[in-house]
């Protein structure tokens, strides 16, 4: 256990005295202003619980499924890139955590740690997180080694064209670390005495092409379960649920993409009545708190990533840290649905929140 930690976010501070700067700015960064970055934590706090009483919460049940498979709870890990800066054990180390904790991990494209390196760690169910390049054969690849690796699912991240303008990373000259999945196969040598290192990578090795024909190119080349991570409207949701996807991520990748889009619990609901019920929503953006996970879960994600908490917890105490992050967040919804009134994750309804336009529609 971390000592002096008592919830996920104090593990930012903890990470904060172990980084250096340029690295600590990476993770915590989001894009130009900031704003959707602080939306995606503050909207949280205007959604309001709605708790029954005299239930039988002496048991609780956490577990849950995702597209087959079993969790201990309705908690991920999220993709998170060159996570070899924040602990020298990098994805390897929170991969155990994941499997540690009987949860799902999804494994960055621009991970630190390979493919296999990952894969042979542990036992353990994992998700492979896919950017698309120009080079396709090299995208092919990926996914290929994936698939022979053992990963379950391929998500795709669709919000990602381009990269983002982050300010800290431009500032600071942010340097893209050795990236071994990529040994062979694509140089991430650039040459940029400007600005951020890794967006100049961005724009040389991106697919700002990629449209929705070719969801049909990735099914051809995997047989594992496609996932759209960065739908935020309705209107791509149906299109996604169209193209033949097994899943959405609603995401605005942690607000490090575009400025002023809404915080991702504003849009969920939406998402979720545009799918009705036909494929599982899952939700990533600004989980700090066990209440959010059961906000989330509320208004009809199956499912939560987690992502900058993780990142903070493997800087302050590598596999432990990890560990403590997902025990922390599983404890804290454990007790929200006993104090709510729900005995396991199917009984966490839309009644159990309020929200901002419910705060309306009572006042017309």
């Amino acid at each position: 256990m971390v000592v002096g930690a008592v919830n996920v976010c104090e593990f930012q501070e903890l990470a904060k005295k172990v980084l250096p700067k340029m690295h600590y700015d990476f993770f915590t960064g989001g894009a130009e202003d900031e704003h959707t970055l602080r939306e995606n934590v503050e909207a949280f706090c205007r959604i309001t619980l709605r708790p029954r009483v005299l239930i039988d919460v002496s048991r609780i049940n956490l577990s849950t499924n995702i597209l087959g498979y079993d969790m201990s709870s309705p908690i991920m890990v999220a993709a998170i890139a060159f996570q070899n800066l924040a602990h020298s054990e990098g994805e390897v180390a929170t991969t155990k955590a994941a499997a540690a904790a009987n949860t799902i991990m999804v494994l960055s494209t621009t991970s630190t740690c390979t493919i296999e390196e990952v894969a042979s760690s542990c036992n353990g169910i994992r998700f492979f997180q896919l950017y698309v390049y120009k080079r396709r054969d090299v995208s092919a690849i990926l996914v290929q080694r994936a698939e022979r690796s053992g990963y379950k699912a391929i998500v795709l991240t669709v919000e990602t064209p381009k990269l983002g303008r982050r300010w800290a990373d431009i500032k600071n000259k942010m340097v893209a670390p050795e990236l071994k999945n990529f040994d062979g196969l694509l140089s991430t040598e650039v040459v940029d005495e400007n600005g951020s290192k890794l967006e100049a990578l961005s724009s040389q090795v991106l697919d700002s092409s990629l449209n929705w024909n070719d969801i049909g190119w990735l099914k051809s080349i995997t047989n594992l379960p496609i996932i759209l991570k960065g739908v935020l409207t309705s209107e791509d949701a149906i299109k996604a649920v169209e193209a033949g996807v097994a899943g959405i991520i609603v995401s605005n990748n942690g607000a490090r993409q575009l400025d002023f889009v809404p915080a991702t619990i504003s849009v969920l609901e939406e998402v979720v009545q545009a799918v009705g019920g036909r494929i599982p929503i899952l939700f990533d953006g600004g989980i700090r708190r066990g209440t959010d996970v059961f906000k989330a879960l509320a208004l009809g994600a199956q499912a939560v990533l987690v992502g900058r908490p993780v990142i903070y917890g493997l800087a302050a105490k590598g596999q432990n840290g990890v560990t403590r992050v997902i025990e922390m967040l599983q404890d804290e919804l454990e007790l929200t649905m006993t104090l709510c009134g729900c005995r396991s994750v199917k009984d966490i309804t839309r009644n159990h929140v309020r929200t901002e336009r419910d705060r309306l529609r009572s006042l017309l």
